[in-house]
């Protein structure tokens, strides 16, 4: 792509009437997900609700699998502080326990991970070749999102100390591991995530880590 072009979209990326635009789209399909889940998140709703025209709508998102993803992205909570107090164990499971809550508490979490799950995988490592760029910033935020809380708690002097061999796994992975077992009662319905359960699931991730 050529400079000129390249200018031409930055400036039109900071027209205030095209983020004007964007806002309102935005503001309509975040709206209409938080109401009715994602089958409410159709182009007519939102050009209808945003009073935005179709043409508008596919000029800043392409089409409504970016939208979906922009909304989705918007939603997402700001992370929580880590524990400031307490043992490796009790850390880890108050982080988890904090999880549970707002995975249960919160439709549009869950939501967001069967969305997600379907949407094609991105490779680890790997520049993405089939997610859409909103899809693949709306993946890269979820991952943050959730390891980042734990990454500060298993970064410490203490849990280097207890897990030595830790440092040689993927923390994608180690996540995965904690709130696996959460996210699948979640999603089959099977029952909520209790407090004894965050306990045992910490508990088995400490004993597999721990040095022999």
């Amino acid at each position: 792509m050529s400079d000129p072009q390249r200018a031409d979209e930055a400036s039109d990326e900071l027209d205030p009437r095209r983020v004007r635009s964007r806002d309102r789209l935005l503001d309509a399909a975040t709206e209409l997900l938080a109401a009715g889940g994602i089958d409410a998140v159709t182009v007519e709703a939102v050009t209808r609700r945003s009073k935005v025209a179709r043409t508008t709508l596919y000029r800043n998102f392409g089409n409504s699998t970016e939208l979906l993803a922009a909304a989705f992205e918007r939603l997402i909570p700001q992370i929580e502080p880590v524990p400031d107090t307490g043992s490796l164990r009790e850390q880890l499971i108050e982080l988890l326990v904090r999880k549970s809550v707002a995975i249960e508490q919160a439709p549009l979490q869950w939501m967001l991970f069967a969305w997600l799950g379907m949407s094609p995988a991105t490779p680890t490592h790997a520049a993405p070749e089939t997610d859409s760029p909103a899809v693949h910033s709306l993946r890269t935020r979820v991952i943050k999102h959730y390891r980042e809380p734990f990454d500060k708690v298993l970064e410490s002097a203490e849990a280097r100390a207890e897990l030595g061999e830790l440092g040689e796994l993927d923390p994608t992975f180690v996540v995965a591991q904690l709130l696996g077992p959460i996210v699948f009662l979640r999603l089959t319905g099977l029952r909520p995530a209790t407090p004894a359960d965050c306990e045992r699931i910490v508990d088995d991730f400490l004993t597999a880590h721990s040095p022999r």
